[in-house]
């Protein structure tokens, strides 16, 4: 990760990236057809969940939405940023306030369901029909005795 790359948390209730978070959501949902859900959704989601970004410049690059379980609403990297481990880091952050780390997928997101199986997640169940527009989804889980010992070696970067 870039020593210019800072770490931010905003807990539940405060949303002073959430318009950020928005923008780089829409981007990634226009040029790649993922991340399809409507603001009111999204910005409610966001404002109940703990949301950790990684911040470049005053810009964000990367950020993840968690709720108090550890279930993953929303995971997404600057296009331009991809390749430099920021979504790993992000998932380590959460790994090692939660037991376990759950999330949704689409089944046709190879490129999502490629990174997670990497980190080791693994498919618990498809669920057909998950998403609005009718798409589905396969619910991940990452967790378990071997769950810090994965990602202990991305924590320290």
């Amino acid at each position: 990760m870039s020593v210019n790359v800072e770490k931010r948390t905003e807990p539940p209730g405060e949303t002073d990236h959430v318009a950020e978070a928005w923008e780089l959501k829409e981007r990634i949902r226009s040029e790649e057809g993922v991340l399809r859900q409507r603001r009111g959704f999204f910005v409610d989601a966001y404002r109940r969940s703990t949301t950790h970004l990684l911040v470049e410049n005053d810009e964000i690059v990367a950020f993840a939405s968690v709720r108090r379980d550890g279930y993953i609403l929303f995971l997404a990297v600057h296009p331009d940023h991809r390749g430099r481990g920021h979504a790993e880091r992000l998932i380590a952050d959460v790994a090692q306030e939660h037991r376990s780390v759950t999330c949704h997928a689409r089944t046709t997101n190879t490129g999502a369901l490629g990174f997670y199986e990497h980190l080791g997640f693994e498919v618990v169940r498809r669920i057909d029909d998950y998403y609005e527009d009718g798409g589905d989804a396969y619910y991940l889980k990452l967790g378990g005795e071997s769950l810090r010992e994965r990602l202990s070696g991305i924590v320290g970067r």
